[in-house]
């Protein structure tokens, strides 16, 4: 059985935005998942990989970004999504008493996520997870984004596909090198940005996407 809760989420002097609880019996870990720039919390990539997650065990606490929740078209700036990220953090393990916990989410998401774990740590969680880490522009190779990650002590998962057009491989690579054995790297042979392949690849998107959440279910399992 899974219970889905429908929240609001405070954020301490910024306001009220909308949340989903999405908890199996059971579970052993919830996942602070935060979504990308284009799209919130209900995209069908977000229910899918927190309907997949809960078949596994793993609770999820998403939330929309204040300028997600007011439809504004800009990201907030990033102290806004710092601090929209600490309150779903916080209301997470409020939630979720005794279960491991772990933040990160799609792309935009992972990176504020990441960002704030660099100024000061998020309380209580064990690993960040990216789903398609935007390390640069579209098609615009560098590692700028990634500098931050160099002040993150705990582990790290990037999940990316080979066809990413925001994190070209012969970039990121490097930058978990460099990480060590605190950052893992998966690649999703032929997924792009939102781990979608070509159908000549012979793979459904389905598939990948299963073999994004068998990866990072296993990941969480691993870690202390």
């Amino acid at each position: 059985m899974v219970e889905t809760r429908e929240l609001k989420l405070d954020i301490e002097r910024i306001g009220t935005v909308s949340a989903v609880l999405t908890r199996p019996d059971h579970a052993r870990a919830c996942y602070v998942l935060a979504h990308g720039a284009g799209a919130d919390m209900r995209h069908s990539f977000m229910e899918k990989v927190a309907e997949g997650l809960a078949r596994r065990g793993i609770a999820t606490f998403r939330f929309n970004f204040p300028y997600m929740e007011k439809k504004q078209g800009r990201p907030d700036q990033p102290a806004v999504a710092h601090a929209a990220i600490r309150a779903a953090v916080d209301e997470a393990a409020r939630l979720c008493p005794g279960l491991k916990l772990v933040a990160g989410g799609k792309s935009f998401g992972g990176r504020m996520t990441s960002q704030a774990q660099s100024k000061a740590p998020l309380p209580g969680v064990k690993g960040l997870a990216f789903l398609g880490f935007p390390l640069h522009a579209d098609k615009k190779p560098s590692s700028e984004r990634a500098e931050h990650l160099a002040g993150i002590t705990i582990p790290m998962l990037f999940l990316q596909g080979t066809r990413d057009g925001l994190a070209d491989l012969g970039h990121l690579r490097p930058v978990i090198k460099t990480l060590g054995a605190r950052a893992t790297l998966h690649e999703v042979e032929g997924g792009d940005h939102s781990f979608a392949v070509l159908k000549k690849s012979g793979r459904s998107n389905d598939d990948a996407l299963t073999e994004v959440l068998d990866t990072l279910a296993a990941w969480i399992d691993q870690l202390a």
